[in-house]
């Protein structure tokens, strides 16, 4: 199926351009999410007349997530769990425990969804450096530090 991008999408293209992808791919995700648009005629002619609107728009979301990664780069987050005497701890910390705690530090934006873990969830105590994509093209380092309670 043809798309025509409404926005910036890794791995696939920019705004405006013509792509082609899987049928459940831009039914499921693209189209639902309004990442993108059917190829049509019509809709070719009604994106031209909104082109300078939607790149104002995906200006303001980059601008926006810019200044977000201004703040929190170097930003240092302390998650305390439950852990053993060895240190390993019982569960482990996921994106969803990391996008909390960053969501309590003050960072609103920050989804569980932008938060990636390289290795997996955290297992042990330590100090973890992850990374948070807040826009296709703003990626941050942040640094999680794991302490252990140990009850």
């Amino acid at each position: 199926m043809q798309v025509i991008l409404l926005e910036k999408v890794v791995n696939l293209g920019n705004l405006g351009e013509i792509v082609r992808v899987r049928d459940g791919y831009a039914r499921n995700f693209l189209i639902p999410q309004k990442k993108a648009r059917r190829a049509t005629d019509a809709a070719l002619k009604e994106f031209e007349a909104r082109r300078a609107e939607l790149e104002k728009i995906q200006a303001e979301k980059l601008a926006a997530a810019e200044a977000l990664g201004s703040r929190l780069a170097g930003f240092q987050l302390k998650v305390v769990q439950k852990a053993g005497v060895d240190g390993r701890l019982f569960g482990s910390v996921t994106n969803a425990d990391v996008a909390d705690g960053l969501k309590k530090a003050g960072f609103d934006a920050v989804e569980k969804s932008q938060v990636r873990l390289p290795s997996g969830p955290l297992k042990a105590v330590g100090e973890y450096p992850i990374q948070v994509a807040l826009h296709a093209d703003v990626v941050t380092d942040v640094t999680v530090v794991v302490e252990g309670d140990i009850a």
